[in-house]
């Protein structure tokens, strides 16, 4: 069984400086071999602070996203990119519109395809994840109700 690494940090903004240092050592790694780094992200308060941290990387310390390939968790259905709760427009404030990202690198279920694609839509988005190798390394959030990631 695996067992997976815990940190407890007393601040999330410690929490979210030390992530955002691992996002960026492997960033930094793969690079130098030219492959992409894949991230998988998640709306919500819990990672607005990382997203904050990535940005001054980006800003301050010329941190690079290039190469980095995204997918997000989900998108609620049915819901237009640009509406206010959509999960593509929460990417595109609080990160995306703020660093040197590819937008053909970024991956977001679309709220907007019809009832009947969504299973192979699914498997496409699966299959494009597979086809990178996986993800690095997967931020979750841990909501006020307790959930991770909508478990």
């Amino acid at each position: 069984m695996e067992k997976i690494q815990n940190k407890v940090f007393v601040t999330a903004d410690e929490g979210a400086k030390f992530v955002a240092s691992e996002i960026k050592s492997l960033i930094l790694e793969k690079g130098k071999k030219n492959i992409p780094t894949v991230l998988g992200l998640a709306t919500g308060a819990s990672p607005i602070a990382l997203y904050k941290e990535l940005v001054r990387l980006h800003e301050e310390e010329q941190l690079s996203f290039s190469n980095v390939i995204t997918f997000n968790l989900d998108e609620y259905f049915p819901m237009s990119p640009d509406a206010i709760q959509s999960y593509h427009r929460f990417m595109n404030e609080h990160l995306f519109s703020k660093v040197d990202i590819k937008p053909e690198n970024i991956n977001i279920p679309s709220g907007m395809i019809d009832m009947k694609d969504i299973p192979n839509f699914c498997l496409e988005y699966e299959q494009k994840i597979d086809d990178l190798g996986g993800i690095d390394i997967q931020v979750l959030g841990i909501g006020r109700t307790g959930h991770i990631g909508f478990n």
